[in-house]
């Protein structure tokens, strides 16, 4: 087995470096392909996404100046701010939600971190939506350990908190708080038994190296986070990174791919920068190893395609929206029912790959050679019985 063969093996890791993910990323990009989808199907079902629908529960005014971010308090993007929406009211956006599909509803607050009087407010839209039946996730910021134990007796499923880049790379994009910040939180997410939801942007001005440092820094956290969205960035104009050229497609799928073989029991979202992307490019990211989309119309403040759309791109790629699951061994099962499944229809199907032309053309000539003879015959008859009466005894038993 060769060294890529081995970087392509599926196996769970925690030491990955720099130079193993570039060999990773930068491989044929069908063969990349490859090996992402013989990776995904060694975990999951590889014709479900899981669905998600993302709410942004209170908006604008972060003291935060992520260069990206239209709710960021320091640049002047129009967007109007809003406090804490009401606990009912975020309970009947998450029964939309679950009409439409989604089986994981996720909130979301621009703030640096949660006020107590605010997270007591969260806990209670957590405990109320987690009681429709779906899971739960949140983005408030920057956690303490007591905090994140807090959300963990709420019930909530997941906490979001997404490194954004590479730590070489990370000052250039937010100057606020610091990388080791971000660690940290997620560091109390995992002890609080949280299931971690970190990933980043890609196509803020980084070079590729940046990709892969983001990337190693996932693949090596004492776990790897559960859920690992990528995103695209969307470019809103008043931000510092409003008019950054747009990335090139087949990076943010190679991005997917990598992120899939050596992250390959996480779910990998396809995340913002969806709303720019064609069909086929949205196919090959499922392709690559993302099973897991925001489902809706807004991700936080910027556009989506809409459920209508998705579930008509489902469709045409026979992909159908994950059923939630309860335990990791009903994950495990599925994917194991669905291996069995397809083996025994490939064995039940089974048509050779070739046939033989030989004997196909010794039919045919056959075939061919019985029906000459019997127009012959025919004509024969006709000529012999020009008046169109029944045949000579002789002709008929030649027929």
């Amino acid at each position: 087995m060769s060294n890529l063969d081995q970087l392509n093996s599926g196996k769970v890791r925690n030491d990955w470096t720099i130079a193993e993910i570039e060999a990773v990323y930068n491989q044929p990009f069908n063969d990349l392909l490859f090996a992402a989808q013989s990776v995904h199907r060694q975990h999951f079902n590889p014709n479900e996404v899981q669905t998600s629908t993302l709410l942004s529960i209170k908006t604008g005014a972060c003291p935060e100046d992520c260069a990206y971010c239209p709710q960021s308090g320091h640049y002047n993007t129009g967007l109007s701010k809003e406090k804490l929406m009401a606990v009912q009211e975020v309970v009947e956006k998450a029964k939309q939600a679950k009409n439409t599909g989604a089986t994981r509803f996720c909130m979301g607050a621009a703030w640096r971190s949660p006020r107590d009087k605010d997270l007591d407010v969260v806990l209670e839209m957590v405990r109320q939506v987690k009681d429709l039946g779906l899971e739960t996730c949140v983005t408030l910021g920057m956690l303490t350990d007591e905090q994140a134990g807090k959300l963990a007796e709420a019930g909530l499923d997941y906490y979001n908190h997404n490194l954004d880049t590479s730590p070489e790379y990370y000052e250039q994009i937010i100057t606020t708080r610091s990388y080791d910040n971000r660690l940290d939180t997620l560091q109390n997410v995992r002890d609080a038994g949280i299931n971690v939801c970190s990933g980043g942007i890609i196509g803020m001005g980084e070079n590729t190296k940046d990709r892969y440092g983001l990337l190693k820094e996932l693949a090596n956290m004492p776990e790897h986070p559960q859920s690992v969205p990528i995103n695209m960035l969307v470019a809103v104009p008043g931000t510092p990174l409003g008019e950054v050229e747009k990335l090139e497609e087949f990076d943010f799928i190679r991005m997917i791919a990598t992120a899939r073989i050596i992250m390959p029991q996480s779910y990998v979202r396809l995340s913002a920068g969806r709303e720019d992307m064609n069909e086929q490019t949205q196919a090959l990211c499922f392709l690559a190893g993302a099973n897991s989309i925001f489902y809706g119309e807004k991700l936080l403040t910027t556009a989506n395609p809409e459920a209508e759309a998705d579930a008509i791109l489902f469709e045409r790629l026979g992909i159908r929206p994950e059923k939630r699951h309860h335990s990791e061994e009903d994950v495990a099962a599925e994917a194991a029912d669905f291996v069995a499944q397809t083996a025994e229809q490939a064995t039940s199907d089974t048509k050779p790959l070739f046939y033989d032309a030989t004997e196909g053309s010794a039919r045919g000539a056959t075939e061919r050679n019985a029906r000459g003879a019997t127009e012959r015959n025919a004509r024969g008859a006709t000529e012999r019985n020009p008046q169109g009466g029944v045949p000579a005894r002789g002709a008929t038993e030649v027929n």
